[in-house]
């Protein structure tokens, strides 16, 4: 067993051990039950059980319990268990062994394993007899718990709920009496099953109820408060049991995405650059700690956003960064999860949309996986709190998210991303926006050069013609393209920024100590109140990738050895020994590029505003005009 930070793995040999007992309780056992028992041996010539007109409620019998010949006799006639029902055998059993695999990990992490030591060489009494009782039954229900879970986790989904379906009769003497208890009911529960259709519904309604039958009586037991904030994962199985609060969700999909390669995108120069070195950082991650040496470092890119006119590469950009983040992984042997939150979440139901994105954000930040999460149209999504005509599911998108990005809880580990891209950032609640640490200016194609190169990429080569006077895709070299990216920040862009740039410098020189910096900050927070505390750190924090801009090597990433299942200090010091120190043309090109952007929204929205009142000035003069014109004809009247 592996601990790290909370986490608990359990290896395939811990739950081999236990496949014995595991096999018997889907085969056959014996369990006692109390009262009016069904009896196990149907009648003649039909599936039906006998059940006795004489009451034998109080009394105690034992019954037989034989999951695997209830699922023969579905089909009598076919000697081999069809697919759905050897998935539910063998699901069956893989959970049962599981279930005590956790079972024994509880014991180790409470005393029970000691309890039961000392208990078996001589009776316990006292308070060690109360703690003993008391420990033995919680294990009874986190198997319980563990074996319902991991059912409800593995069969089925797209299936209709069926109402008649009860709770067993849970027995909590012990960890293998509880699984008794619950594969005896699912045993109960199938027993008039005639096809694979109702097997597989009843078999989802049954773990269904069985967990809602366990939470309700999870305060009875006193000695859970351990487990209850527990994480555990079965990596074979893709499950993961987090305490009791919910039940787990699906198994994720594989990824199914049409990835681009750096090579396929023309221009965004500075963007695409940064998407590669995200890919890069996220790889740095160290799962038995938790966390990323980028982070302590600095430079990290949590989130960001992409901003640019439609058309211009912002699905591109994202095909690119989950493709190499996957070919990443695959080397490694990392799961990856790419997920995308759209306008298809966003639910007329009051809360479920905020549920929708924070179940979004949750699976996004899970510890035990590199993922990637994306937020496309973040304006249709996610709404300014300041516009009434935004829907109740979107003020609860942006609520969520400005929580989950930048909230007293924020957890930055390292081994996930959040990228918003918008057509229109202006129309996004700026608190919002300025959560975003980076700024991607996603503007396609700008030079000559650029549309020759996407052209001709883009027609193929089932043509004869010649290229011409044209050194193809050597503009888009990376490293020249993006210097000259960055060069171009030397000085600001937007009208508003350049005007406080040029004052600034007619008034108090060209900017060369750290207080000209702060002086300069100040000067745009004074042209744009907008421009916070906030900004100053997101700027920093650009500043610092910038001190982090090195290419690490390629051949770091073509072997999991050679990097990323290094220990967590040795990648921090590969990382840190190709630190370089930030330079002043560094500084200003990054508080050029991160004001420029928000002079840019801010334009773009007093534009939009402008155009409004234009536009409602028009329709006022023209209603005006056809007011007159109707008074004229004695067809309006003031009444």
């Amino acid at each position: 067993m592996e601990q790290s930070s909370g986490l608990t793995t359990i290896h395939e040999d811990q739950i081999t051990e236990h496949h014995h007992t595991a096999q018997a309780l889907v085969t056959r056992f014996i369990l006692m039950v109390t009262g009016d028992a069904k009896s196990s041996t149907p009648l003649a010539g039909t599936r039906r059980r006998f059940v006795s007109t004489v009451s034998s409620r109080g009394t105690r019998r034992t019954q037989e319990v034989e999951l695997s010949s209830t699922l023969q006799n579905i089909d009598a006639s076919d000697p081999l268990l069809s697919v759905p029902q050897h998935n539910l055998l063998f699901r069956s059993r893989r959970g049962a062994a599981i279930a005590l695999a956790v079972s024994e990990v509880f014991s180790q992490s409470t005393g029970l394993e000691d309890l039961q030591s000392r208990n078996a060489t001589s009776p316990l009494s006292g308070e060690d007899a109360k703690n003993f009782k008391n420990l033995l039954s919680a294990s009874a229900y986190v198997a319980a718990f563990t074996w319902a879970a991991y059912m409800l986790r593995h069969l089925p989904s797209d299936t209709e709920s069926v109402a008649d379906i009860e709770a067993p009769d849970f027995n909590f003497d012990t960890s293998q009496d509880a699984l008794k208890s619950v594969i005896a009911g699912l045993d109960e529960a199938l027993d008039d099953v005639k096809d694979d259709e109702a097997l597989i519904a009843k078999s989802r309604s049954y773990a269904e109820e069985t967990i809602s039958a366990l939470l309700v009586r999870r305060s009875r037991f006193v000695a859970l408060q351990g487990f209850e904030h527990s994480h555990i994962r079965i990596e074979q199985d893709d499950f993961n049991l987090d305490g009791f609060e919910t039940p787990p969700g699906k198994a994720r999909k594989p990824l199914v995405m049409n990835f681009k390669k750096p090579n396929e995108i023309i221009g965004n120069h500075i963007a695409k650059y940064q998407a590669l070195k995200l890919a890069k950082m996220l790889m740095a991650y160290d799962f038995d700690r938790q966390m990323n040496p980028f982070v302590e470092h600095g430079g990290f890119v949590f989130t960001f956003i992409g901003d640019g006119m439609p058309g211009t590469g912002k699905t591109i950009l994202i095909q690119m960064l989950a493709g190499m983040i996957n070919d990443y992984c695959q080397v490694a042997g990392y799961p990856f999860h790419y997920e995308n939150f759209g306008v298809d979440q966003i639910s007329s139901y009051q809360g479920k949309s905020g549920q929708n994105c924070k179940e979004f954000v949750n699976n996004v930040i899970d510890p035990r996986s590199i993922s990637l999460g994306t937020i496309d149209d973040i304006d249709q999504v996610a709404a300014r709190r300041s516009d009434d005509k935004s829907s109740a599911g979107q003020q609860e998108v942006t609520a969520v998210l400005m929580e989950s990005f930048a909230g007293a809880s924020t957890v930055v580990r390292g081994n996930c991303a959040f990228g918003m891209f918008s057509n229109y950032p202006e129309n996004v609640d700026d608190a919002l926006r300025q959560r975003a640490g980076a700024r991607w200016l996603v503007d396609g194609p700008q030079t000559e050069d650029d549309y020759v190169d996407i052209f001709v990429l883009l027609a193929g080569k089932n043509h004869s013609i010649d290229l011409g006077d044209h050194n193809l895709f050597e503009g888009q070299q990376i490293k020249k393209a993006v210097s000259a990216s960055y060069q171009g920040h030397d000085k600001p862009k937007e009208d508003g920024l350049v005007a406080v740039w040029e004052h600034f410098e007619k008034t108090n020189g060209a900017i060369k100590t750290m207080a000209d910096v702060g002086a300069y900050l100040y000067a745009i927070k004074r042209a744009e109140p907008r421009f916070t505390g906030r900004a100053i750190k997101n700027i920093t924090d650009a500043i610092k990738m910038r001190a982090m801009d090195f290419e690490l090597p390629d051949e770091w990433f073509e072997t999991p050895e050679a990097f990323m299942h290094k220990s967590y200090d040795e990648k921090s010091a590969m990382i840190g020994e190709l630190r370089q120190p930030f330079t002043l043309d560094m500084v200003l090109q990054e508080i050029n590029r991160y004001a420029d952007s928000e002079f840019r929204y801010t334009d773009k929205s007093d534009a939009a505003a402008v155009e409004d009142i234009i536009r409602r000035e028009r329709q006022r003069e023209r209603a005006i005009a056809e007011i007159e014109a109707m008074r004229a004809d004695g067809r309006w009247s003031d009444r």
